[in-house]
């Protein structure tokens, strides 16, 4: 079992940052972050791999967010950068013994943390 602590959401008006942590109990082999909006479905925004550092992103988040890893600490982080509306969304970090970062399979779930951007 792996458990997903996270932190880091908030209320940002648009065009703000905010960085998400998610510490890990144990390492698997890749890790990402999805989101869900009110009424929406869950959806993929970035992911990681432990060892080579291999990263993908939702296309709706490609140059804006960033997804790194500190392996000394088990922790995965996504800075979030020019933050819009439609950004705002509760944010899962989700750890995976697969392989693929596109898409990521997840095996366990953080509890999630609420991000809201303001207009």
């Amino acid at each position: 079992q792996v458990q997903l602590v996270e932190s880091g959401g908030g209320l940002v008006q648009a065009g703000g940052s905010l960085r998400l942590s998610c510490a890990a109990s144990r390492r698997t082999v890749t890790m990402g972050w999805l989101r869900q909006a009110p009424g929406k479905e869950r959806e993929f925004v970035a992911a990681i791999s432990w060892s080579s550092g291999s990263t993908s992103y939702a296309d709706s988040v490609k140059g804006r967010f960033t997804i790194s890893r500190d392996n000394a600490k088990n922790t995965v982080y996504l800075q979030m950068n020019s933050l819009k509306p439609e950004d705002t969304a509760v944010y899962y970090c989700a750890a995976s013994w697969g392989y693929n970062i596109w898409p990521i399979v997840p095996n366990y779930w953080g509890q999630g943390t609420q991000v809201t951007v303001s207009s």
